[in-house]
């Protein structure tokens, strides 16, 4: 499985890489919107973990971008803040799946990666 994990704290994204890396799952993280979409311009991954409130650029723009260039790519918003706390981020992203806190155990960031990462492709 690879997993592009875009999020502003380099520490705190280098905890769930490493995390996800003892699992087994290959993984990219980029610090926000530009080092994002170029990954994905030239890479396809099976999930993305998205910091919703980057410091460069917006979280938006590479979830429209990942949904307009691979459409099945889920993504796993993160976020320090309250803001879509309502859950309206599923009705603004179509590829959202989960929308968690930035201060997730990494073990249940984990299991969830393995969860919506999974391949749904349909056997003919």
């Amino acid at each position: 499985m690879q997993v592009l994990i875009v999020e502003s704290n380099p520490d705190l994204g280098i905890v769930w890489q490493r995390h996800l890396e003892r699992h087994g799952v290959s993984v990219e993280c980029t610090l926000g919107q530009a080092s994002a979409i170029e990954y994905l311009q030239l890479n396809s991954v099976d999930l993305i973990v998205l910091d919703l409130v980057l410091e460069d650029g917006s979280a938006f723009a590479v979830a429209d971008y990942a949904n307009y260039r691979y459409p099945d790519t889920p993504v796993i918003f993160v976020t320090n803040s309250t803001f879509f706390s309502d859950g309206s981020i599923f009705q603004h992203m179509a590829n959202a799946r989960a929308f968690i806190t930035s201060e997730v155990d990494p073990a249940d960031l984990t299991a969830m990666v393995e969860h919506y990462g999974r391949p749904t492709r349909i056997a003919l």
